[in-house]
């Protein structure tokens, strides 16, 4: 990497703010892929909570040893709801949805949080009506969404109900999304690290509740999980969750909905050549069309963005 000239002067908060987009589109790009490395041979649930578990106890950790100051109460409250809204809730879907549906279509389902995001954001959360050109990337993008999934392009192994069921529990957790992090700016939080390892420790353990009473684990099941799990698991904690979480948590904060909602296309284009390559899932060419029509979607609302 070539080192920045000292003449040059970059605006600190541009370098930032895209430096956060660039590590959600990529690495959560990828998260889908290690997902279902993570939970082929071990219950779904159980693997997500242990994932943020261990994530939120490492960022929490490194948060006051370097000095953050604790918590009040009001915000270890305020953390835990977006928790268990963001990670409890979305990302347990998630988890469930992808033992149905193959992980490129998963991503591709994620097309649906932007209307999630600027509908509650225009109707209710901040009364702001999108441009029009965001209006228009957003038709763009779905109709790109919507060559991707047709009903016949759905190649889970469990047939249409399987394909149903997945798709969704995805959609699902996508609107429990759209609510946190419209939310996350409205409400009491810590400020920087801690507060994603406060959400991360109560939406895991909120989970992990919930898996000891519908899987059959125990809590020192990971001890007996395969090698494939466990470092599928590592990587998820360290670039799905501290690198890739925090992004988007500061992102939630500090850009404007147009710009955040962003990702949700561009994220399966990443998974769908990572399922490609690495999972075997098969894509047609119709779907590669709509792959290229979603990202026309991604810059009409980048443009677009108040």
């Amino acid at each position: 990497m070539q080192a920045v000239s000292p003449s040059i002067s970059p605006t600190p908060n541009r370098v930032t703010l895209w430096s956060a987009l660039l590590s959600v589109y990529i690495l959560w790009g990828s998260t889908y892929l290690f997902i279902h490395f993570m939970t082929e041979q071990m219950p779904p649930l159980y693997m997500a909570a242990m994932r943020y578990i261990v994530a939120g106890i490492l960022l929490y950790s490194y948060a006051r040893l370097t000095g953050t100051p604790r918590a009040t109460r009001v915000e270890w409250r305020s953390a835990g709801i977006i928790g268990v809204l963001l990670l409890t809730i979305s990302n347990g879907c998630l988890t469930l949805g992808i033992q149905y549906i193959p992980t490129g279509v998963a991503a591709l389902l994620g097309g649906m949080l932007p209307v999630f995001l600027l509908t509650l954001n225009w109707v209710s959360f901040g009364r702001q009506r999108p441009t029009n050109m965001a209006l228009a990337g957003l038709v763009v993008g779905l109709a790109g969404i919507y060559f991707l999934i047709k009903p016949d392009k759905l190649q889970g192994t469990g047939g249409m109900h399987a394909n149903l069921v997945g798709s969704s529990l995805v959609v699902f957790g996508n609107f429990a999304w759209a609510i946190g992090t419209l939310l996350a700016p409205r409400v009491s939080l810590p400020s920087g690290t801690i507060s994603s390892g406060i959400q991360m420790i109560v939406g895991g353990v909120v989970l992990l509740l919930i898996s000891l009473a519908m899987e059959p684990v125990t809590p020192w099941s990971l001890l007996v999980a395969p090698p494939k799990a466990i470092w599928s698991m590592f990587y998820l904690v360290v670039f799905g969750s501290i690198v890739g979480f925090s992004s988007y948590a500061w992102l939630a904060r500090n850009a404007p909905p147009q710009l955040l909602s962003t990702y949700a296309f561009v994220n399966p284009v990443v998974a769908m050549l990572l399922g490609t390559f690495f999972a075997g899932e098969i894509f047609s060419s119709q779907s590669l069309i709509g792959a290229l029509i979603a990202l026309v979607g991604v810059v009409l609302i980048t443009l677009g963005r108040k």
